[in-house]
């Protein structure tokens, strides 16, 4: 009854003007950038409440509970105005009143950081039984129970309150690398445009080399890797400032919170043993061999002999099919309903709300991602639609993302509604796995079923391979900054020329890589994130035990899944997932990932021996 509610409203609601149609509706957060900045003076104006719980803090059990609420709010707002300013000037990154703004939110966050820097200590001092003894006498402090033992865990890696102020007020430089390469990237990059041997001429910004580099023609693709390389090649040096600047920050704050690494420092948020990223590295250098049959099998199928880094990207068979917005619509939707109502009308609501910002602009950032941090109102997305069948296939990953934030956020309390990351793209990923599950099944032929295979094992070499090469990559030199070496933007693209060249069998001639493409790890913001890719990696393999439970028809599969995105941030992610039927602590998932991506490849084998 509810779905067919949705579909009336979605029927009878008036038409928009096709610009705000395709774009997000930011006024749901606030209704215009005045509004915003009375919140943010207003929020500003109360932080200050939020000191008086500093002595008194852990007294007893009511005042802790009252100093944790004003925590939460003041959070919960600090979050809202942040997100209303970073989306706002993701918009248009050359907005200099955008920029401004989320300069403003950034400054607010920090004097939040610091206002709240003795709260940890505070808790630690008061010590696990007292702290335990209040939660059991006071049912309102029942929500706070994981985030308060989550801080007695790190009692060893919390410092007194006058170096938590410290470690505060480094905030407004944290994000600056980040902050110089997204402005160089997105808006300061003066990108060529080159003609196509079809007459076309792009724009190679990423979202033009994202097109550019799947066309058919071969000499096209060179031309489009070797110009748009070349330009990220003038700035190495920046970039490498930018990056090393990044390492730097990163050992300072392992440094001072007595980590030995800036992994093991980066892991312990989530208490995510550091065996399962070095497990996820020898596992995945183990198993070189299957992505090198992978390479193998794409010259056979393009007919190259002599495969080149630009040819792994144009599709194994090309349908010339594109997808309009509303045919993306459609078939994420589809791919959705075998996941039940529920799942599926939170997708409808989001169509009709105007959760996205569809297509590129000048200005506008490039790739994809979803920001569920405004926990009251909605999910938002932002994506760079081109109508191919990637970005149908982004459309569900990110729309995996704002399901996971719409059923977490609608069924914790705050205190636990945020995710791990490491949970997180697990969710994106099984999206996809079901989307390719429905294309596969309603394939034309043979030629269209290729076309699909090929597309899941590009995600698998995407999404797990090139992953955790990317994870190797930000270890070493993550490892070398930490045992006191500096880098520059050469010896970076020195260190991922070598993991590039290894990965892709390079030395065995299967496929060869150009010395300029080394310079890649220049364009991958996710380098600031602070060892954020691994979990792209361990995510894809936990995804295709999900998805493969939840297509099989396996009893309890889907509740179980429906269960992890539920419980939001309510215990650690290793655990939850373990309550879901997973062990990310042993090599089975990534070799189970392994041998799926070897039987997909049977099945391209055998439609290629029918052919032949």
């Amino acid at each position: 009854m509810k779905r067919i509610l949705l579909l009336a409203v979605l029927l009878l609601t008036p038409a928009l003007p096709a610009q705000d149609a395709d774009r997000w509706n930011l006024g749901d957060i606030y209704p215009d950038q005045k509004a915003w900045a009375v919140a943010k003076d207003d929020l500003a104006g109360r932080l200050d409440e939020i000191t008086a719980c500093n002595g008194d803090m852990a007294s007893s059990a009511a005042r802790l509970r009252q100093c944790l609420d004003l925590l939460y709010e003041l959070r919960k707002g600090v979050a809202r105005i942040g997100s209303y300013a970073s989306m706002l000037s993701d918009e248009d990154t050359r907005v200099n009143e955008a920029a401004q703004m989320r300069s403003e939110a950034q400054l607010l966050g920090a004097d939040f950081s610091q206002k709240t820097s003795f709260i940890a200590p505070a808790i630690i001092a008061a010590g696990r039984a007292k702290i335990e003894g209040f939660v059991a006498a006071e049912p309102g402090l029942a929500k706070y129970a994981f985030p308060l033992d989550d801080i007695l865990r790190s009692a060893e890696h919390v410092r007194s309150e006058e170096i938590e102020k410290v470690i505060a007020q480094i905030g407004p430089l944290a994000d600056s690398p980040e902050d110089v390469r997204r402005t160089l990237a997105n808006a300061d990059m003066p990108w060529p445009s080159v003609a196509l041997s079809t007459g076309k001429e792009i724009r190679l910004d990423p979202a033009g080399y994202n097109q550019g580099r799947q066309a058919p023609d071969r000499g096209d693709r060179k031309l489009v890797f070797q110009e748009y390389w070349s330009k990220y090649k003038e700035y190495e040096r920046t970039y490498g400032v930018a990056l090393y600047s990044q390492l730097k920050r990163d050992k300072l704050y392992a440094d001072l919170r007595n980590y030995p690494s800036s992994l093991a420092s980066a892991l312990s948020d989530d208490n995510i043993p550091e065996s399962v990223y070095r497990t996820l590295v020898r596992v995945t250098n183990e198993n070189l061999s299957t992505l090198h049959r992978y390479f193998k099998i794409r010259g056979r199928i393009l007919g190259i002999d002599d495969l080149r880094y630009y040819d792994i990207y144009p599709p194994l068979v090309e349908t010339g099919k594109e997808y309009s917005k509303e045919e993306g619509v459609k078939l994420a939707l589809a791919a959705g309903q075998i996941l039940g109502d529920e799942y599926v009308d939170v997708m409808q609501r989001g169509f009709a709300e105007r959760w996205i910002d569809w297509f590129p602009r000048p200005g506008k950032r490039s790739g994809a991602y979803m920001n569920g941090s405004v926990v009251d109102v909605h999910p938002y997305l932002l994506l760079n639609y081109s109508g191919a069948y990637d970005s149908v296939s982004t459309l569900a990953h990110e729309y995996g993302h704002a399901v996971h934030s719409f059923m977490a956020n609608g069924t914790q309390p705050y205190p636990t509604a945020r995710y791990s990351i490491f949970v997180a793209e697990i969710a994106s990923q099984t999206n996809e796995n079901l989307l390719m599950d429905h294309m596969m099944k309603n394939a034309a032929d043979d030629e269209e079923r290729l076309f699909f295979l090929g597309h899941e094992l590009e995600g698998i070499r995407g999404s797990f391979f090139r992953q955790t090469m990317f994870a190797e990559f930000e270890v070493r030199v993550h490892d070398l900054v930490d045992q006191g070496e500096a880098l520059t933007g050469a010896r970076m693209t020195e260190i991922y020329g070598d993991l590039l060249r290894r990965y892709h069998g390079h030395d065995q001639g299967v496929l060869k890589i150009d010395d300029l493409f080394a310079v890649e790890w220049s364009a991958i913001p996710h380098f600031y994130y602070n060892f954020y890719v691994y979990q792209y990696a361990t995510s894809q393999a936990a995804a295709a035990q999900f998805s493969d439970a939840i297509l099989s028809g396996k009893p309890g599969a889907k509740q179980a899944y429906l269960d992890l995105l539920k419980s939001g941030g309510s215990d650690y992610p290793i655990n939850l997932l373990k309550k879901a039927g997973i062990d990310m602590t042993t090599p089975a998932p990534y070799e189970a990932l392994v041998a799926r991506a070897n039987r997909v490849m049977d099945e391209i084998e055998k439609i290629l021996d029918k052919r032949k």
